[in-house]
């Protein structure tokens, strides 16, 4: 009866099993959707309401503050400081003992509270997700609370976890093999298709492991081969996201062990651009590589983030102006995801990248919304910096992002002593216009 019974076990664990395949795997090699995740992720959101509102009615019954204060938001600055001139032109009684006074300030607020740090951690929540990154330990206000987030971590960790584990591998192991097989083929028209269904089917199976619910906009506006895809920067997923709708050729450094393996394998199948650790440094190789990769119009369109580094979901910070001096036309694509379900930025500092794709997968979902602008191309008289800034400045509109002038390298380096100059060298000429309208009083 043991044996009996433990054979049925399995008979019914490997007919779910082939269930889920069914309508999870097959779906992905087709690009279609069954409605599985959407469901799933109304399913949460009706949760986190009920969690909301016991959240609400605990806090009034404990007398306990609801939320923390965010760390967004914290000062109200003042709009003109001694470093600005006002509306009517120059101050009216310039005064250094005020400019003192003014520069500790600034000095201060930055301290406690500046733009550039607050964009390299997690993204913070007022409400609560049943998740551990939340500004108060919600699930301790009642019982059912607490019962609900323990369901919540068997759910992700036990049932969820070992799924995505799977897709994750086959969806690996499928672009390896696929794309080393697909490279033996003559060049042609069936092996461009066949390496496109290849990277495709393995980036929407690597979506699946991660319970994406990915909604593209504007899809009349997808990047066209011999073009430059553009797009802001918050994980290492965004190339998932990305090319799960549309292939695209890569730029990178060639690496060494399995992401190494993965660029050989991809690099057989179609044109993607790598460099050598020696090559990267040399700017001007690096541009005539890219220059004639868009040339030929028959080659996938490249995909750059120019920010260089991973920034919070929240703004978009400077874009680097090479990627803007290759010429062709530039897609750009933003990308803003939903904190909700689950926290995408990346800190590198903090979490290896093992650590951080662990921590993705078992969160509830990452959902996410993808935006096709327009293609731009520069325009006469523009040079890249302009250029660069005016398409940053389009993606934060469409994203609902914060836009930035600050450069993302600043998560890793200090302040350039460049600007540290300008702001000196506009103070002095502040200081020495001022001292011809009116003498200085202390």
């Amino acid at each position: 009866m043991t044996l009996t019974g433990l054979s049925l076990a399995l008979h019914v664990y490997a007919f779910i099993i082939c269930l889920l395949l069914v309508f999870l795997l097959l779906p992905s090699v087709l690009g279609v959707s069954v409605g599985l995740r959407e469901l799933y992720v109304r399913t949460l959101l009706r949760i986190f309401q009920w969690a909301t509102g016991s959240i609400e009615r605990g806090s009034q019954e404990t007398k306990q503050p609801l939320y923390k204060s965010t760390t967004y938001g914290l000062i109200k600055r003042k709009e003109n400081c001694s470093l600005q001139y006002s509306k009517g032109g120059l101050r009216a009684e310039p005064c250094l003992l005020v400019d003192i006074f003014m520069n500790i300030r600034c000095g201060v607020e930055s301290i406690v509270e500046d733009e550039v740090t607050t964009r390299f951690s997690a993204e913070e929540l007022e409400s609560w997700n049943l998740l551990t990154r939340t500004n108060c330990n919600f699930h301790h206000l009642n019982f059912r609370l607490t019962i609900v987030w323990f369901l919540g971590v068997c759910v992700r960790y036990v049932i969820l976890l070992p799924f995505r584990i799977f897709f994750a591998v086959l969806g690996m192991s499928w672009l390896v093999i696929g794309a080393s097989l697909v490279g033996f083929l003559p060049g042609g028209t069936m092996k461009d298709w066949l390496s496109e269904s290849v990277h495709l089917t393995s980036c929407r199976i690597l979506a699946r492991s991660l319970s994406a619910v990915i909604r593209y906009h504007n899809t009349e506006n997808r990047p066209r081969k011999g073009g430059i895809c553009v797009a802001n920067h918050t994980s290492p997923i965004d190339v998932i996201i990305l090319a799960a709708d549309r292939c695209y050729a890569m730029v990178g450094q060639v690496q060494g062990g399995l992401l190494g393996l993965l660029e050989r394998s991809v690099k057989r199948a179609c044109s993607h651009v790598w460099f050598e650790r020696s090559e990267i440094r040399d700017r001007h190789l690096v541009t005539k590589r890219l220059q004639e990769h868009i040339a030929d119009k028959k080659k996938l369109p490249i995909l750059i983030f120019p920010e260089g580094t991973c920034i919070n979901n929240t703004s978009v910070m400077m874009f680097k102006k090479g990627s803007f001096e290759i010429g062709g036309v530039i897609y750009p694509v933003a990308i803003k995801y939903d904190p909700q379900f689950g926290d995408a930025f990346w800190n590198s500092s903090q979490y290896g990248i093992v650590t951080y794709l662990l921590r993705m997968m078992s969160s509830w979902a990452i959902v996410c919304d993808v935006w096709y602008l327009p293609p731009v191309t520069n325009q006469e008289g523009q040079d890249a910096i302009q250029f660069a800034n005016k398409v940053k400045a389009d993606i934060a509109c469409q994203g609902g992002l914060v836009d930035l002038i600050w450069d993302g390298g600043l998560k890793r380096a200090r302040v350039k002593e460049s600007f540290r100059e300008q702001q000196q060298h506009e103070y002095s000429l502040l200081l020495a216009a001022g001292s011809h309208s009116a003498a200085p009083s202390i």
